[in-house]
């Protein structure tokens, strides 16, 4: 596996040079106090340096706390770290609603910028998929994050995206007052591996891919790590399952943010 904190995918992205750590500490379903400061402790001790959360999560607050025993610890700093968070769903909006939301998770993580903030998922979480008004929320949305960026100069140093499918990209390709996302995070694993033209898009479009789900299925089901296929793998190399899928999804130029199981 490659070093945990020393390799890097460039970000494409308006008023800066930033680098997206290859591995990241992805921190989903860990949402209480006790659990997130052992789990961070183990991270940041094994050279992990980008911490993962998002609104929905309701662990930013812990994340804060436990920073503030951690960094110290580890004599790190705050710029050490590449913290990402998401927009949840519910709060898609206008101006107002959606910086409000992004000073929340400023608040709540205890820092004066993000190095990465997402809209978690391309739909407003209060009316029905298929209304043409998700469209025109996200558009409100992201105009709004390119806003907060300011060129690198805001209270995000970048921006981008999670779960967008080929349609939601182009949205915002297609209009070229808009900033192109520096990411697009999207369950990736050899049994859900995205369609080609996803991947040319993206790829086209200098949007750095990263992968959620690494081991398969949804939250905490780690199904691939029993899988016969990867499995004899695992074996043939002298690895574990975990390992193997890990080293796909970087193979395939993503980044990945595995949690502890």
């Amino acid at each position: 596996m490659l070093p945990i904190s020393k390799t890097f995918l460039p970000l494409n992205t308006r008023g800066g040079n930033s680098q997206l750590p290859i591995i990241g500490f992805g921190t989903y379903t860990i949402s209480d106090r006790k659990t997130i400061l052992n789990v961070l402790d183990v991270a940041l001790g094994a050279g992990y340096r980008l911490i993962d959360t998002a609104a929905v999560y309701n662990n930013e607050q812990y994340i804060k706390e436990a920073l503030q025993v951690l960094l110290p610890k580890y004599n790190l700093k705050r710029e050490d770290l590449f913290i990402t968070s998401k927009l949840a769903p519910y709060d898609h909006g206008d101006e107002k609603q959606v910086t409000a939301a992004v000073q929340r998770s400023l608040d709540n993580l205890g820092t004066s910028y993000l190095d990465l903030y997402l809209i978690h998922w391309p739909g407003a979480g209060r009316i029905d998929a298929k209304s043409p008004e998700n469209s025109k929320l996200r558009n409100l949305t992201w105009k709004t994050l390119m806003k907060l960026h300011d060129n690198g100069n805001g209270l995000l140093k970048n921006i981008g995206v999670s779960n967008y499918t080929v349609k939601h990209i182009k949205e915002i390709l297609d209009d070229p007052t808009n900033i192109v996302p520096a990411v697009n995070q999207v369950e990736f694993h050899p049994y859900f591996q995205q369609s080609s033209e996803f991947h040319k898009v993206c790829r086209n479009a200098k949007i750095v891919l990263q992968a959620y789900c690494s081991m398969g299925g949804s939250a905490g089901n780690n199904s691939l790590l029993n899988d016969e296929v990867i499995n004899r793998i695992a074996i043939k190399h002298s690895i574990s399952a975990a390992q193997v899928l890990l080293r796909w999804a970087i193979q395939r130029n993503y980044a990945i943010i595995p949690k502890s199981a």
